[in-house]
This record gives C-alpha cells, structure tokens and sequence, in this order.
C-alpha cells in the first residue's frame, strides 16, 4: 500500500491553511518549507546583481559623459546637427541606465554589500539621472539653435 504526499507548495499551503483551525495538516511547520535567507556574495564572485549594476552603471557613465559633451559642443565631434545626435545617445544611455539600475534595485534579496548589486544600482540611478538631464539640456540647447 503506497501513502500518498502532497507536493512541497502544496503542503505549505496546507499548512498554512490549517494552522488557524487547530492545526490539522501536515506534522511538519510550514516555516521548514521557506527558503533560507540570502548569503553574502564572494568578494570577487560577479553575481547577476552585481553584472546588471555594473552594465547600468557603465551606460549611465556613457551618457553622462556624451551628454556633457554634446552640451559643451553642440557643433563639435557628434556631426552638424548641432549636437543633436550627442543629446539623442546621452538621452537613451541614460535612461537606459535608469531602467537598469531600478530593475536591479527593485529585485535584489538583501541590502548594500551583500553581492547583490544594490548598491551599484543606486549608482546607477544617480548617475543615468544626470545623464538624461544633460543630454535633455543639450537637446533643448540644439532645437533653440536650430
């Protein structure tokens, strides 16, 4: 004669489900089902956190500087459209960055030196932020020249 036992989620819920009501359920507490709590990165280990934090950082970087740039030149090294071109790529770097880096904050486990890239994502908020406004002050400094 074979017992039958429920899937692990189920289970839990069974559990859970069943606490309020004496406790008929599965023997075992459904806190033994819950996932451990995070653990602290390697020092030197690159996790996706810390992969995505730095890829938001770097293009938040980009921007800032093409964007600084296209402001400080707005007919130099980004063609005649009178830095048009420059603001454009710093607008997308940025918010680009912006995406990134709030994506990497909103699903990290844990908080800042954990390996998870949170701190590196709040970098990038920062950083892409400046960006998107610079490059938005150099658009709006193309379009009136032109």
């Amino acid at each position: 004669m074979s017992s039958f036992s429920a899937p692990k989620p189920v289970r839990l819920v069974l559990a859970t489900a069943a606490a309020p009501l004496g406790g008929f359920g599965p023997a075992t507490p459904a806190a033994a089902h819950l996932p451990s709590a995070p653990v602290a990165a390697d020092a030197l280990a690159m996790s996706a956190g810390r992969l995505g934090a730095s890829v938001a950082a770097v293009l938040g970087l980009i921007g800032l500087i093409i964007g600084g740039l296209a402001l400080a030149r707005p007919a130099g090294r980004f063609g005649t459209a009178g830095g048009r071109l420059g603001a454009t790529v710093a607008l997308a770097a940025g918010l680009a960055g912006v995406v990134l880096g709030g994506v990497v904050v909103a699903t990290s486990d844990s908080g800042v030196g954990t390996g998870n890239g949170r701190g590196g994502g709040y970098v990038a908020l920062v950083v892409g932020s400046v960006a998107v406004l610079l490059g938005g002050l150099a658009l709006n400094r193309s379009r009136r020249a032109g």
